[in-house]
């Protein structure tokens, strides 16, 4: 109970509204004020100064010096003071705030405030602050420090042909290189703030006139209601706004390539971009897009058509080759042909475990072999993960722990399981290989079929941002299927996707523009 007081006892002093003070005219007051609302940091600079070297006017330049530009601070000070000296005429102190906003507004982003409170979120949030004697008003200038990744090519998401630029922390940079796709004027930019404590920029991108104004509204309410003191990742934001909080399905699509989530904007989807991150959301996002790449339209569509069938194979066999083998090594012996019936029997004569138990051994330890890779340094992990699965497999077949045929199986389950593209859809699937496997090793094909019907149940009631998961096979839209698991041509999608954008029609065949009859305007069935 003690460590549950103190918890509580801390939220409540994050959770207070910086006091709301009026900024007085003396200037050591303003400064006084802002070192008791910040803590008397270390990296607060604050610098006095007047026109004249012992008379004249005079004002105060503050800022958090972790946060600025320190290059071009020397020549804003000297800009500031001969502005000052230029301004001898000017009767009254008050007036020098909008002469001084009237000057540098032209030229930089700057603002003005009268309230401590404002004060302080302009200078945790890279500004510079200035004060002028006599003057109740306080000038800040945008002068944060420009510290950002180049843009790189994307780490996770690795093509052969396409853009090769992708994302970086800096959400001005992604919105720009998105802006860079999408020439449009259409294009809409809208910025929250989220995060108690950190006051995390969220950026809500989306073309007007093609989003569904219903998923918009919902996916800002959502927003507007996290409560939390930090974000650092769109993670965050997804996990808290999902529509089934407790469901292992991904409802949000993220990516680090600008082209692809240029693709989702144009479909009539809504990008959520956090600041501090390379990874932007969009939503809604449908089952079938999580095996889809944004190399698939760069590609013929029949050769895209077969990679993505491919795909689906490659779900099938993760998901169910391991438990399909348990349920029939176990229980259904007479389902599997003599000669191999006979050549598997001779390979696991001396195991001493179960099906089950070889099966859960086996994954487990590729399991802790692929986690071990990725968290190693990159320069020994590939090798180490090869190494790790050859030696132990074969070590393991030897001394009659393992049998052959079970590394065959999970052999396949692994290269099977990498060809999924999603590393979020491919950690749901390997989770629900293990409970498959489980339910053969007790009920046999039995517990399989069930399990497969429980899991098609959930994943039809999941929702993402009130759009069927399963769209556009359930429900059932007509002319829906044209990009799912086959792509068909271009010229022959003429319409977006119908329950996620806000208009059907996508493309103008000549000069008359395609308008879909009623029957062709893929409502729901």
């Amino acid at each position: 109970m003690k460590f549950l007081e103190n918890i509580t006892l801390k939220k409540k002093k994050v959770d207070e509204p910086v006091s709301v003070k009026n900024i007085s005219k003396n200037i050591d007051e303003n400064v006084t004020k802002i070192k008791n609302e910040l803590g008397d940091a270390s990296d607060l600079f604050i610098n006095f100064s007047k026109t004249n070297d012992n008379e004249g006017l005079g004002y105060v330049m503050i800022y958090i010096n972790t946060m600025v530009d320190s290059n071009i601070m020397s020549d804003l000070s000297i800009e500031l003071k001969e502005i000052l000296k230029l301004k001898p005429n000017i009767s009254k102190p008050e007036d020098y705030g909008d002469t001084l906003f009237d000057y540098f507004s032209g030229f930089r982003s700057c603002s003005q405030g009268s309230e401590i409170a404002d004060v302080c979120n302009e200078l945790i949030s890279g500004s510079v602050v200035i004060f002028v004697e006599g003057c109740s008003k306080f000038l800040s200038i945008k002068m944060k420090a420009v510290q950002a990744r180049a843009i790189e090519e994307p780490t996770s998401q690795t093509i052969i042909r396409g853009p090769k630029e992708g994302f970086t922390e800096r959400i001005d940079i992604n919105i720009g290189l998105i802006r860079k796709k999408i020439k449009s004027r259409d294009l809409r930019v809208e910025n929250l703030s989220v995060g108690s404590v950190t006051n995390t920029t969220v950026s809500l991108v989306y073309i007007e006139g093609i989003v569904k104004d219903e998923i918009l509204q919902e996916i800002k309410n959502r927003i507007s209601k996290i409560k939390i003191d930090g974000i650092f990742d769109g993670g965050y934001i997804e996990e808290m706004i999902k529509d089934d909080r407790y469901s292992i399905f991904p409802t949000f699509m993220n990516s680090e390539k600008p082209d692809a989530v240029a693709g989702a904007l144009l479909e009539g989807r809504v990008a959520i971009l956090v600041d501090g991150t390379p990874y932007v959301l969009t939503a809604p996002a449908l089952f079938v897009e999580f095996f889809q790449v944004s190399e698939d339209y760069y590609h013929n569509f029949i050769i895209t058509s077969m990679l993505r069938l491919l795909r689906a194979v490659a779900l099938i066999l993760t998901l169910l080759v391991p438990g399909t083998f348990v349920a029939l090594i176990t229980f259904h012996q007479e389902m599997i042909p003599t000669a191999l019936l006979i050549s598997i029997a001779a390979q696991r004569e001396g195991i001493p475990f179960p099906a089950l138990i070889e099966a859960l051994l086996m994954e487990t330890t590729f399991e802790l072999l692929r986690e071990a890779g990725i968290r190693m340094p990159k320069a020994i992990g590939p090798a180490m993960g090869i190494i790790g699965a050859l030696v132990l497999g074969q070590a393991a077949v030897e001394a009659g722990i393992i049998s052959s045929v079970m590394v065959i199986i999970v052999a396949i389950t692994a290269i099977a399981g990498f060809g999924i593209p999603s590393y979020e859809m491919s950690n749901t699937i390997r989770l629900i290989r293990f409970a498959l496997m489980f339910m053969a090793g007790m009920l046999g094909l039995y517990g399989v079929f069930m399990g497969l019907i429980v899991l098609v149940l959930h994943v039809c009631k999941l929702k993402s941002i009130g759009v069927p998961y399963l769209t556009p096979v359930a429900p059932k839209i007509n002319g829906g299927n044209k990009d799912t698991i086959f792509r068909f041509p271009f010229w022959s999608m003429k319409y977006r996707p119908a329950g996620i954008s806000g208009t059907s029609a996508a493309r103008v065949d000549g000069d008359e523009t395609v308008t879909p009859s009623q029957k062709e305007k893929q409502e729901f069935r």
